[in-house]
């Protein structure tokens, strides 16, 4: 993918990124119904006879990725209205979780942890939110099955779509734990519903053994980052952007051992931060914070994991032994047993031998 002029690295393509070869790479942070092929939109629009805005990938681009900045997180997440209108049938959804798995592979990613929020995906053509899920773990055990990269799950419960529904796909990730599903996540519109209306939820997740990131202080500020670690027991945060904003809150992230997921070009085009030279992480590094890089929607960023380690280096000014730790912080803060652990360093190790 090559991303829109706005937030492009200024680098050529073949710029190799600056990913070390004996750690194992990995994104932490993505969102798979944010990452659906064009030429896949176009062909399930066609198979279920759905009308698109465009009958080609290159009209088509514009209505599904950013191609500059967008006015607000949540003007960035309309981008998702396009892709929803494919996720027509349990099959699709199995198919677009397939080809995550495969474009994950090709990236040459080593571990995953892909997302999604079952309610929304299914919302347009009302299908029940568990076998929406359900169908994304088919879909991820068969691309697991082709490609060797391993994959788990992590079930979003959309803020904007209300507590009741929060609960339907709270169940239906709890239903499917033994199914590729690992954690949970609290997603969406961080500003006009705040954490503190999950308390209840996380609370049954965590007695549930879900494993908790939480999106904050990404359209709130620290305080979010805060409530998502004291109320909601948060051991990853999504974003985190704002927790620089308050020294009490990175004082907070550091003693509880949190790790941030940074993802630093949708940061950019929602504008978060108003620019790469203003993004926090190198800050957060060097006072110590658990700092992971992640690619956040692949398809309408029109990026890729490799492009935001060219990104750390080159705009965020990254030094080589920092991009290390980045790789493995994210080892280390995978929701992952250290059997599992060790095998996939002992897998990136080999390679680089």
């Amino acid at each position: 993918m090559t991303p829109p002029a706005s937030v492009s690295t200024s680098q050529p393509a073949r710029d190799p990124a600056p990913i070390a070869r004996d750690l194992p790479p990995i994104d932490l942070h993505r969102h798979l119904d944010g990452n659906v092929r064009l030429t896949t939109i176009l062909e399930l629009a066609r198979a279920y006879g759905i009308r698109l805005p465009a009958d080609n990938v290159e009209e088509l681009r514009p209505h599904a990725q950013i191609q500059d900045v967008v006015a607000s997180v949540m003007d960035f997440i309309a981008r998702f209205a396009l892709l929803k209108l494919v996720c027509v049938a349990e099959d699709a959804v199995a198919r677009i979780a397939e080809e995550n798995v495969e474009d994950t592979a090709r990236e040459g990613i080593d571990y995953i942890e892909l997302r999604c929020s079952p309610a929304c995906m299914g919302e347009r053509y009302g299908l029940d939110p568990t076998r929406v899920l359900a169908a994304v773990c088919r879909g991820v055990k068969a691309g697991m099955a082709r490609y060797p990269v391993q994959v788990q799950i992590i079930g979003i419960m959309s803020r904007h779509l209300g507590e009741e529904s929060y609960w339907r796909e709270l169940e239906a990730a709890i239903a499917l734990m033994g199914e590729g599903v690992i954690g949970i996540d609290l997603a969406g519109d961080e500003a006009n519903f705040p954490g503190t209306r999950f308390v209840r939820h996380f609370a049954r997740a965590r007695a549930a053994g879900l494993r908790i990131t939480v999106y904050a202080g990404e359209a709130a500020g620290a305080w979010s980052v805060r409530q998502a670690i004291e109320e909601l027991g948060a051991e990853r945060i999504g974003h985190g952007a704002r927790a620089s904003e308050d020294p009490a809150v990175m004082r907070l992230i550091a003693e509880r051992g949190i790790t941030l997921e940074v993802c630093p070009t949708s940061n950019v085009q929602t504008q978060t931060v108003p620019d790469y030279a203003r993004h926090p992480p190198p800050q957060l590094l060097r006072a110590g914070q658990r700092v992971t890089l992640n690619s956040d929607d692949p398809g309408i960023s029109a990026i890729d994991l490799p492009h935001e380690y060219r990104v750390a280096r080159n705009r965020l000014g990254l030094t080589t032994d920092e991009l290390r730790t980045i790789q493995a912080n994210a080892l280390a803060a995978a929701f992952i047993d250290d059997v599992t652990r060790a095998r996939l360093l002992a897998i990136a190790q080999k390679r680089a031998t």
